[in-house]
């Protein structure tokens, strides 16, 4: 147990404080406009997103993540909190935990494995694009000072790390931050800062249940919202430690993830937050600045509270253009540059996977629907390709026989190829089907087969199938109806 708790927690503790507190700074302005986009009090997001990141380091599957409110997930919010109020939220948020720990528990984390390669570099990109274009309102319509103390932030950031010995031992997003808000300070500089996102709460969360009917109707109305509040989250948090396994070339426990979040959302629900998962934006931050154990994530979340709280006056100064700066360069980062330079070596369905994904998830906003459309395309193209593997020699040994030799993958996709390879035109007594170097997958492959034996057998031949391995010949023997002869005898008969 205590050596579990060094690989996990104190293995990296000065950089993980270091880098817990810079994520801590980039979720204040974010909390607070997620919790706009919801539309309630921007103490519900940051008090959400403290409660998500401190219970998500101790019982979440990817050391090094951060949860906490999303705009994702905020979007999914918005109606239900005009129609009902606060209390539904709150009502839904604890019911979209207990779903997503049923996810876990019934293992649905695996279910990442049919997400492809493409889906996620689409997924990826699009998020970039997504982060860079939110920081745009807070560079349109202000004076040069922004524009200038933006530039400097990001000179900061990518030159800071070059100084020798210093460079390496501080986080250049951290400096950033400290130095843009001194000079601001300084200067006087009559710039947007984080106290004009929202008032910044003065008191420490409490336990409360929220104060909704417990009936029936009260569960028909957050139902269709905890669901969507569920997947979105499963999705986003699952795609999210993807992308993080490649970074730190780690392994996570997806499963024990699905079970964390929703054990978060519980916990957020009590403390009067909203329903949360885990932000790529702030996890390529924490690891980009150095963070890569547990300890991060809960400092990301413990600081957050405190600064919130007890150091509201001096967070309040922080000017937005640090932080869009901190933003801009982890949307340079999430970025896939290689995926653009490898358009015109990659296969055109991979292409069209990706660019699809990325399409619409900017079109929706909506990461799960654009998953959802790469995913199927992906599908698609995968059982074209299969599909179009299958080939069927036909030999003829003797003048009244006809031999078929079926080779590849039979089912849905390839069913009408597998029917249009037999020529029902030769006058033949015997006809053999080998299927030694075949698979039959489904109902409709095996329904393909039925109806190429029964038409030769309408045609007077004799039929012999052979060479099923053990998993094709369960299905057809299951299913198939030329094997029965009164299903046969019906068929022939026209009835």
């Amino acid at each position: 147990m205590f050596k579990n708790m060094q690989n996990e927690w104190f293995f990296n503790v000065r950089a993980d404080l270091l880098s817990g507190l810079v994520v801590a700074l980039a979720l204040i302005p974010e909390a607070i406009a997620f919790s706009i986009i919801a539309g309630v009090d921007p103490k519900v997001g940051l008090y959400a997103s403290f409660c998500i990141a401190v219970i998500i380091a101790f019982v979440g599957g990817r050391p090094g993540m951060i949860s906490a409110a999303t705009g994702a997930m905020a979007l999914l919010m918005v109606t239900l909190v005009k129609q009902h109020g606060l209390e539904y939220l709150l009502a839904a948020t604890l019911l979209t935990g207990v779903l997503q720990i049923a996810a876990g528990y019934l293992k649905l984390g695996a279910l990442m494995r049919f997400v492809s390669k493409s889906v996620v570099t689409g997924f990826v990109n699009a998020l970039a694009i997504l982060i860079f274009m939110a920081q745009l309102p807070e560079l349109t319509h202000v004076t040069w000072h922004v524009y200038a103390m933006t530039a400097a932030g990001l000179g900061i950031i990518y030159l800071f790390p070059l100084l020798p010995k210093i460079g390496k031992s501080l986080p250049s997003p951290l400096v950033c931050i400290v130095v843009l808000t001194a000079i601001a300070m300084y200067l006087g500089l009559d710039i947007r800062t984080v106290g004009d996102m929202g008032e910044l709460p003065d008191t420490l969360p409490v336990f409360l249940w929220p104060e909704v009917p417990l009936e029936l109707e009260t569960l028909y109305i957050i139902l269709p919202y905890s669901v969507a509040l569920a997947i979105v989250g499963l999705l986003e948090s699952l795609m999210t430690a993807t992308i993080i396994d490649e970074l730190t070339d780690t392994k996570s426990d997806r499963n024990r993830e699905c079970k964390g979040q929703g054990i978060a959302n519980i916990g957020a629900g009590l403390l009067g937050g909203m329903a949360g998962c885990a932000m790529i934006g702030q996890s390529v931050i924490n690891i980009k600045s150095g963070g890569r154990g547990r300890l991060s994530t809960f400092c990301a979340g413990f600081f957050l509270l405190i600064m919130v709280v007890f150091l509201s006056d001096w967070i309040s100064q922080i000017p937005m253009a640090a932080l869009v700066a901190v933003m801009i360069m982890v949307s340079i980062g999430t970025f896939s540059w290689t995926s653009v330079k490898d358009l015109k070596k990659n296969p055109l369905s991979t292409n069209i996977v990706m660019v699809t994904t990325v399409a619409v998830v900017l079109a929706t906003h909506n990461l799960a629907l654009g998953v959802l459309a790469g995913v199927l395309l992906a599908t698609l193209f995968f059982a074209n390709k299969i599909a179009r593997l299958m080939v069927i020699k036909q030999e003829q040994p003797a003048e009244n026989e006809l031999y078929y030799q079926v080779i590849g993958q039979v089912f849905f996709a390839s069913a009408e190829k597998f029917i249009d390879s037999f020529d029902f035109s030769i006058a033949v007594d015997r006809v053999v089907i080998d299927l030694n170097r075949a698979h039959f997958w489904d109902l409709t492959a095996v329904a393909a087969l039925d109806n190429v034996v029964i038409k030769y057998q309408r045609l007077g031949a004799e039929v012999s199938v052979m060479g099923m391995n053990q998993a094709s010949k369960t299905v057809i023997d299951k299913f198939a109806v030329h094997n029965d002869p009164k299903a046969v005898e019906k068929l022939l008969s026209g009835h």
